[in-house]
């Protein structure tokens, strides 16, 4: 009998024990956190019992964010971080059963935080953009976010920033620790570069620039578009947007095989995310200027502003019952007038922006508007991984036209070059533009190496067939040469992109003009 009620009392103390077991597992995974209802995906992602078993198994991931609205903003009140990142990091979390904690030590700047990580002392960093240094000592998701750098000056200071090589002539101010910061110090002097823990806080970035102690601050677009309005910054403006360097943000994890794991489980959720309902959400820039502003209006002035509405209303009121007929005739006549010219500015306003885009004589796109578009797809290539790829033409011996026909047949010439351009390169998303003189390129999205190639006979074949006389030059008709350059995977930049498919237009010259040379740059670049 003693034997039975001691066995009795085994079998209860074991399930109290699972029981407990059970309740701190299930306190421990229902991690708190808000957002994910702003997060959506374009296609469903299926995760396997094992790869959510091997997730739920890990313990909280240990987080360091840095203060950067709309993508995360350090809500002091609550000891955590709101914003994007967050957001997407709660939706994300729910869906593969991640738990995780914010790291909220403010005293630590951006570069101490990243070292951590990188170090193993935490296991995640956001947002973070790619860098080849950090990709070495770090693992990278998928981007979720992209955005660029922007040169930013006092108010009526005129500088002349119109590209980043001009701000070697300036004392420039960044934070540290940012991707930029190595190609800061290859263009601006040991002597005049500064660098700054925080932007707004104490004697930060901003206020630097506020006191002349710097001249230009580089800093994120999004990032300073809502910085202005939470901190008054209304003195301060963007001069120049570094659009060289566009910046795509993701998670950064430490270096570990079971964050390798992790980190391809959410590439697969960041590939198909919609983050459009978070975005809107977050960047509050100019609500939280309208909420300050009547949050600082008093009672009195408000009174006042009522009464003498009401009396302006009350008089309004009078007027128009004793003129209401030809009020209402006048008013239709001044809303006809308005109307027209409403419509007249925002027909001005479209062909000025067109005209601004254009290049005069051929109505191709100009450079101005070349570099903003391979910008954008350059980021998009990045963020996708879609191969992008370029060609630069060049008229082969113009100069003999102009010297034998004159100037305004070879703008005859370039023009019927252009009208053969735009029937080579048929979709909508391609981009045919005037590149300078008698050099024209064209921007291919989505367009393999091989496709590209296709195109680039193509146009040089239109070329010849136009049978344009040139009879100064070897070959006595018009042709042109062309250098192809691909982007398929690797770190290339834009402005690798470029210098690649003039290297190889410089070859199609030396190879008797007339021809074709191409190279792609991905992780192995390789020459066609």
């Amino acid at each position: 009998m003693l034997d039975a009620l001691v066995f009795v009392r085994r079998i209860w103390a074991g399930l109290c024990l699972l029981a407990c077991t059970a309740l701190a597992t299930q306190a421990a995974s229902a991690m708190p956190c808000d957002g994910a209802q702003r997060i959506r995906l374009r296609v469903p992602v299926e995760l396997s019992a094992q790869e959510r078993a091997q997730l739920r198994a890990l313990p909280p991931l240990r987080i360091f964010a840095v203060n950067a609205p709309p993508m995360a903003q350090y809500e002091k009140d609550r000891d955590t971080y709101t914003g994007i990142s967050p957001d997407v990091l709660c939706f994300m979390a729910q869906q593969t059963g991640l738990r995780y904690e914010f790291i909220t030590r403010q005293e630590l700047t951006v570069a101490e935080k990243i070292r951590q990580v990188q170090e193993g002392r935490a296991d995640v960093f956001v947002p973070l953009s790619h860098q080849p240094e950090r990709a070495r000592k770090g693992i990278f998701t998928k981007s979720y976010y992209a955005s660029q750098y922007a040169a930013i000056a006092r108010k009526g200071r005129r500088l002349s920033v119109g590209a980043s090589t001009d701000l070697a002539q300036y004392r420039v101010g960044f934070i540290g620790g940012v991707a930029l910061e190595p190609i800061l110090r290859d263009i601006v002097p040991a002597s005049q570069l500064h660098s700054f823990d925080t932007s707004v806080v104490g004697k930060g970035l901003f206020q630097a620039l506020r006191s002349d102690a710097i001249d230009v601050a580089v800093f994120n677009t999004d990032f300073f578009s809502q910085e202005r309005y939470r901190h008054d910054l209304f003195d301060l403006e963007i001069i120049q947007t570094l659009s060289e360097f566009p910046r795509a943000y993701s998670f950064y994890f430490s270096r570990t095989p079971e964050h390798e794991r992790v980190v391809a489980v959410l590439d697969r959720y960041l590939a198909v995310m919609d983050i459009s309902a978070s975005l809107e959400a977050h960047e509050v820039g100019e609500r939280l200027l309208m909420e300050r502003y009547v949050a600082q209006r008093s009672q009195r002035t408000l009174l006042l502003a009522a009464s003498l509405a009401a009396v302006l209303l009350a008089l309004a009121s009078y007027v128009a019952l004793r003129k209401h007929r030809n009020l209402s005739l006048r008013l239709a006549a001044s809303h006809a007038q308005i109307l027209a010219q409403q419509q007249a500015l925002q027909a001005a306003n479209e062909e000025l922006e067109r005209l601004s885009q254009t290049d005069g004589l051929t109505r191709l796109a100009n450079r101005r508007h070349f570099d903003l578009v391979l910008a954008r797809e350059h980021a998009n290539h990045r963020r996708t991984g879609a191969p992008l790829s370029l060609l630069l033409i060049d008229v082969d011996h113009f100069k003999r036209v102009n010297d034998h026909f004159g100037h305004a047949v070879g703008d005859d010439y370039l023009r019927a070059v252009a009208r053969t351009l735009e029937r080579g390169v048929a979709r909508a998303t391609d981009l045919v533009a005037r590149y300078g003189g008698e050099e024209f390129a064209c921007l291919l999205p989505d367009t393999d190496p091989e496709n590209a190639r296709a195109v680039a006979e193509r146009i040089r074949a239109g070329v010849a067939e136009l049978d344009l006389p040139n009879p100064q030059a070897d070959i006595p008709y018009l042709t042109v040469s062309i250098g192809l350059a691909s982007l398929q995977g690797g770190e290339y930049g834009a402005p690798d992109l470029l210098a690649s498919a003039d290297a190889q237009l410089y070859a199609a010259k030396q190879a008797g003009r007339n021809n074709v040379r191409s190279t792609v740059l991905s992780s192995t670049p390789v020459t066609l």
